[in-house]
């Protein structure tokens, strides 16, 4: 059962398309990811990885997610990010990633073909992330 700040995001997200949920991580499987990958994942992620690990949302063009047991599977030496501060838990439709700092709450999307993460596409966290989705993917 998702926390109930999660849950309203999940109601509103699913008034705008197909969404495509992935079966839940457990806290065991997301220790595991944390403890192997020597990362700490940011605490609202975490949530949404305990209702949803990874996902695509905005079907058929919108963004997916990456989790810690579902593929696709968060690589964090994935380098499609701006340097080896992010780790990349998404992608747009359009390719863009979708950043995580590895020492904070902050999401990002990081624009490669301008080759910087814009300001107003910086979210304190996810949750924040999610809410603007219908803005980010035009629905």
């Amino acid at each position: 059962m998702p926390f109930s700040g999660l849950n309203e995001i999940i109601n509103a997200l699913q008034k705008h398309g197909k969404m495509n949920f992935l079966p839940l991580a457990t806290e065991e499987q997301i220790s595991d990811f944390e403890t192997t990958q020597n990362v700490k994942l940011p605490s609202k992620y975490k949530e949404w990885l305990r209702f949803s690990d990874g996902g695509e949302l905005y079907l058929p063009g919108g963004i997916q997610l990456y989790g810690v047991a579902n593929k696709p599977l968060i690589d964090v030496n994935d380098s499609d990010k701006p340097n080896e501060d992010y780790i990349v838990i998404g992608a747009l439709s359009s390719g863009d990633p979708i950043l995580s700092e590895k020492a904070g709450e902050r999401i990002s999307i990081y624009n490669r073909e301008a080759g910087k993460i814009e300001e107003d596409e910086t979210y304190s966290d996810f949750f924040a992330f999610l809410s603007d989705l219908d803005n980010i993917v035009g629905g």
